[in-house]
């Protein structure tokens, strides 16, 4: 549902709200694919660009804003679309490039938190309960998580912040584009009640249509209405379900998507570094952020990679599987340190460094626990007495003594 449809129901709406127990965050790309077309080729700022193919059988895939308020949007018929802005620029998709920005950007979600719900190459769900004591509050993630899509990937992107996934997804209607919108943990019925029905999940054009001719036009007057009358139009497990949703109940949690999935940390320094010894300390705390990251999530991994990003923004990248699966910082340390010193880079300039672990599995997984309680010779007890330390004080409390700089005199 758009943003003008969920408008006219009329609510009032504050973008800046209490965030206490809003821990979800709904995060939606602005007009992705068109924008990534526009950060690549300057000249299309500010103009009205379509992607998609040309043609009389071809479809908008994506607009620009500019665009879009001439009532262009995607799905529509190309040819409609050139009727209503005959100026606009049409770009062929590069759905290639699109995968690319799309793969950068759940990095920044995965640096943040394990739990990231990808919906599309260009929306994702984030559960930031454990982020909160590390970074900020639920909406200083957002905008922290805002401000590194737009700096790091040159796009923008809408965040909604609320207590669960539905809620949450309708608020970033209200924070585009570019922008964050909250939902108060004790405002979300005052939110909802005003929107329309089709604001609900599962309600389409045909259902709103039988709904209506009960009178029901707003989400107030499906929360007011008896299930087994709901039931009498759309069934009982659907009129349970929408009865539910009308009242902000939704007890789903923000699940990732473990064989896709990856959890790593990057840090781009504010000047060039170019000595072996600080960036082996910096990939050393990147390491044991990525461990505390799989602990948290409940996740093993198989593979590390380093990723290294010169002062020229050329980059390159290095892997290696191990013999048995980690969640341990300290191994994940010596594989990315091997991984550095066989780079040979002679005092090269680098602006970021980057560790990830990937081929991630279950905790859960008896047979990987059994490898570690053979060979983890304490390094669990210490990792995780670190992880308690830091969940009660924050994470800067404990750290490697080569990461701790003397103070000057």
């Amino acid at each position: 549902m758009s943003r003008s449809q969920l408008d006219r129901g009329g609510a009032a709406r504050d973008p800046i709200g209490d965030d206490t127990n809003c821990n979800i965050l709904h995060i939606d790309m602005d007009a992705f694919y068109a924008s990534v077309e526009v950060r690549d080729n300057p000249e299309l700022k500010g103009k009205q660009v379509i992607v998609g193919h040309g043609g009389n059988r071809g479809v908008v895939l994506s607009a620009t804003y500019q665009a879009r308020k001439l009532g262009v949007h995607s799905a529509m018929p190309m040819s409609r679309a050139l009727r209503l802005a005959p100026l606009a620029v049409v770009v062929e998709p590069d759905h290639e490039k699109y995968a690319k920005a799309s793969e950068n950007v759940m990095t920044i979600f995965e640096s943040i938190t394990p739990l990231v719900q990808p919906l599309s190459l260009d929306e994702a769900f984030l559960d930031v309960s454990g982020a909160i004591k590390l970074i900020g509050s639920p909406s200083q993630i957002g905008e922290s998580i805002r401000a590194r899509v737009s700096d790091e990937q040159g796009i923008t992107c809408s965040v909604g912040v609320a207590p669960t996934m539905f809620v949450a997804k309708l608020a970033t209607n209200f924070a585009k584009p570019d922008g964050l919108h909250v939902v108060p943990f004790d405002k979300v019925i005052e939110f909802l009640h005003p929107l329309p029905i089709g604001a609900l999940w599962g309600v389409g054009e045909k259902t709103a249509e039988q709904l209506a001719r009960l009178g029901l036009k707003t989400v107030a007057d499906i929360a007011n209405t008896p299930v087994s009358t709901l039931a009498r139009v759309v069934g009982k497990a659907a009129a349970e379900h929408l009865s539910e949703l009308s009242w902000g109940r939704d007890p789903r949690s923000v699940l990732p998507n473990v064989s896709e999935k990856s959890i790593g940390a990057e840090r781009t320094f504010e000047t060039d570094i170019d000595d072996p010894e600080i960036l082996l300390a910096q990939i050393l705390d990147l390491s044991n952020k990525v461990g505390q990251r799989l602990r948290a999530g409940e996740f093993f991994a198989r593979t590390i990679t380093i990723k290294i990003k010169f002062a020229d923004f050329t980059s390159v990248t290095r892997s290696k599987s191990l013999p048995a699966s980690t969640d341990l910082g300290t191994e994940i340390y010596g594989t990315a340190k091997s991984l550095f010193e066989a780079m040979h880079l002679q005092r090269a300039r680098i602006r970021l460094v980057g560790v990830r672990a990937t081929g991630l599995v279950p905790a859960s997984q008896s047979s990987i626990q059994l490898e570690f309680s053979e060979r983890d010779s304490g390094w669990r007890e210490a990792e995780e007495a670190v992880d308690r330390v830091s969940k009660k004080y924050g994470r800067s409390a404990v750290r490697p003594a080569r990461l701790i700089r003397p103070e000057p005199d």
